[in-house]
C-alpha cells in the first residue's frame, strides 16, 4: 500500500486504489459463488427436473452444427463468470492506474460502473439474494471508486 492510500485509510476514508481492489476481490468471489451455484443446482422440483433434462435433450441444428438448449444455457452461464472475472482483472489494473495516473482513467470507471448498474437491476428482477447482494456491493464499490477518481 503506498504513503497516500495508508494516509486515506488511517484518516478514515478509502482510496479509490483500495475501493478497486476490493471490488477486484468481490468480482472473484462472485465468480467462484455463480460457477459454483450454477453448476451444482439441481431443480427441487419433478417439473424443473423434466424441463432440465428438456433442454439437455432438444437439439437444434444451426448452419452445420447441432446443439441442445441445455448447452447453450451453461455456454450462456459459463461467459458470464469469464466476463466477471475479466472484471476483477480490470479493477485490479484500475487501481494501479488510479493510484499512479488516474487521469489515464477518464470515463472507463463511469461506463464499468453502469454496466455494474444495469447487473444489479438484472440481478433484483431475475436472481435470488446472493447475486443481489454481489452485483450492488460491486457497483457500489466501482461507483465510490469512480467518484474519488473524478
Amino acid at each position: 500500500m503506498s504513503a497516500a492510500e495508508t494516509h486515506a485509510v488511517r484518516s478514515g476514508f478509502l482510496s479509490a486504489t483500495l475501493l478497486y481492489r476490493i471490488a477486484g476481490v468481490v468480482f472473484i468471489l462472485f465468480a467462484l459463488g455463480h460457477t459454483f451455484g450454477f453448476l451444482s443446482f439441481r431443480a427441487p422440483t419433478a417439473e424443473g427436473r423434466n424441463v432440465y433434462d428438456a433442454m439437455n435433450q432438444v437439439r437444434f441444428q444451426v448452419g452445420s452444427q447441432t446443439f441442445s438448449y441445455g448447452g447453450w444455457y451453461r455456454g450462456f452461464g459459463l461467459s458470464a463468470t469469464v466476463a466477471m472475472l475479466f472484471w476483477a482483472y480490470l479493477c485490479f489494473h484500475l487501481a494501479a492506474l488510479a493510484g499512479s495516473n488516474p487521469q489515464a482513467i477518464g470515463s472507463l470507471g463511469w461506463a464499468f460502473f453502469l454496466v455494474q448498474v444495469a447487473g444489479t437491476v438484472m440481478a433484483f428482477l431475475y436472481f435470488g439474494i446472493p447475486p443481489m447482494v454481489f452485483a450492488a456491493a460491486s457497483a457500489l464499490l466501482v461507483g465510490a471508486a469512480a467518484w474519488m477518481v473524478r
